[in-house]
């Protein structure tokens, strides 16, 4: 005969694998954010945007070889920039990342007053519409403040500069054959046959 004790023991441990199981399967990944002074934004993010920092807003160009003013500064040396090219850099740089800065301040507080909004609990659909739409409108403007910044940058670096810059940051490798297709080949069979899909 098994002892009450034991049975009671038996009990709690067999049901207590199931019960933080349970507590798991329900548990958020934004679990622990809810501390954060804006919700939607990590210190980081705040950081990155009060700063005028890039806030991956410019990956569209930066992963197509359209370099920024900021990484071509911090590769004047390697990739041989001009004084006169530097001077016109530095120019889109310091325009750019002022716009940036009054932008990214104005999207953090905007983050800041929709938290207080759901946190004060009076909902309208209207109001909430309005809110995110002026949200949407200043993300827009500061991802286009990065994004054109890469257009005029590019007008200034040389092909050759613009080849090493994408080498120093990694992208398209020269020896890829999924990135170099030879001309006058078919480049869906080229990436069949070089298993690049």
């Amino acid at each position: 005969m098994i002892s009450p004790l034991i049975f009671v023991f038996v009990l709690i441990f067999m049901s207590t694998p199931s019960a933080i199981l349970s507590s798991e399967k329900h548990l958020s990944k934004y679990a622990g954010q809810e501390t954060r002074s804006i919700k939607s934004l990590s210190e980081e993010d705040i950081s990155d945007l009060l700063n005028g920092r890039g806030w991956g807003l410019a990956k569209a160009a930066e992963l197509n070889g359209v370099p920024g003013p900021l990484h071509l500064l911090e590769m004047k040396t390697e990739i041989k920039l001009t004084t006169t090219q530097i001077a016109q850099i530095e120019e889109i740089y310091k325009d750019m990342k002022t716009r940036a800065v009054l932008l990214g301040t104005r999207l953090v507080e905007q983050e800041r007053g929709l938290d207080q909004y759901f946190l004060k609990g009076n909902f309208s659909n209207e109001n909430l519409k309005k809110r995110l739409t002026t949200i949407g409108k200043t993300r827009t403007y500061l991802r286009f403040v990065h994004l054109s910044s890469h257009f005029e940058t590019v007008k200034i670096v040389t092909p050759h500069q613009l080849e090493e810059y994408n080498e120093l940051r990694g992208y398209f490798d020269a020896d890829d054959p999924c990135q170099n297709i030879p001309a006058g080949h078919n480049a869906e069979m080229w990436k069949k046959h070089n298993n690049c899909e």
